[in-house]
């Protein structure tokens, strides 16, 4: 009979060969080969949720200190913050929003009830308002145009509400001019312009630090408003002298003949005139209208100094 073959020898760590009984007593680490040991050990199933918490917690309150200075801007914010506008979708606005800038920003301080957490906060809603009405104030040039030309065209007799400012005005003529820069805001990508100032605003001025200098935030709007008194006048300024020359035209011709009606007369001459100025003048809107959207918006950069 052939005879079996010998098993293949084992071999220890110091080199010498094993049998089976021996193999079968060797420790783990005894054996060449090391047993690797896991790199990622399961999280406990109890810590797991209170970590996730933790996260979905500090990002929910990072999301509502975003949330001040966002909501500022859209309640003074020109077109989103009329009263067109109902206050739910404002509402859902500013907290999307809110959600999409709170990553790209620096890391806001750790909330408390304490006079320092107020003084954050008022802040916050303070520069909001500010950066919202310094643009708002753009618009306020339109309106301003359109009540100049309204009493040149004798349009201003019939007040009527404007829901986009929230006021009387005089007019068709200054609703007008507001609908104009509206569509002119838009079409020159006013509303993007709008989003990425209050993004580079917390680049400015990170939540919770104070402002560089305080002066700059007082001074900054009243400054922008004579300029936009200045822009409004501007624009409403030929058809004004136009409108001037018609009126005192009817006023001369009034008396030099004193039969002649000169309301019944100067009246339709003054609106047809003014219609006729109006549509020459649309061609030539849309640059004053830039400049002062730029102005704006370097308005409300100047606010952080």
């Amino acid at each position: 009979m052939r005879e079996a073959s010998p098993p293949a020898p084992h071999f220890l760590n110091d080199g010498r060969s094993a049998t089976l009984r021996e193999l079968a007593t060797i420790r783990p680490q005894e054996s060449r080969i090391p047993i690797p040991e896991s790199r990622h050990p399961a999280m406990d199933p109890i810590l797991a949720p209170l970590i996730s918490g933790q996260l979905l917690f500090g990002f929910v309150l990072q999301v509502l200190w975003t949330l001040l200075r966002i909501a500022g801007l859209v309640m003074a914010a020109p077109l989103i913050g009329t009263r067109t506008v109902p206050r739910r979708v404002r509402a859902a606005f500013a907290i999307a929003l809110a959600t999409v800038i709170a990553p790209l920003i620096p890391t806001p301080p750790t909330a408390a009830v304490d006079a320092v957490t107020l003084l954050n906060v008022i802040r916050e809603l303070v520069i909001g308002v500010a950066l919202g009405f310094t643009v708002r104030l753009c618009f306020e040039a339109a309106a301003l145009a359109g009540e100049l030309v309204a009493q040149g065209m004798a349009l201003s007799f019939a007040q009527m509400a404007d829901p986009l400012r929230g006021a009387a005005t005089g007019g068709v003529v200054g609703m007008w001019f507001y609908v104009a820069f509206a569509l002119l805001f838009l079409a020159y990508d006013g509303h993007l312009g709008l989003i990425r100032l209050v993004h580079e605003s917390y680049s400015m001025l990170p939540i919770g630090m104070p402002l560089p200098n305080s002066e700059s935030l007082i001074s900054a709007v009243p400054r922008f408003f004579a300029v936009v008194l200045v822009a409004g006048a501007q624009i409403a300024l030929p058809i004004m002298v136009a409108m001037l020359v018609v009126n005192l035209s009817f006023g001369v011709l009034g008396r030099a003949a004193p039969a002649l009606n000169p309301i019944a007369v100067g009246l339709p001459a003054a609106l047809l005139t003014g219609f006729i100025l109006l549509g020459v003048l649309v061609g030539e809107l849309a640059e004053p209208a830039r400049r002062i959207f730029q102005a704006g918006f370097d308005a409300a950069h100047a606010i952080f100094g």
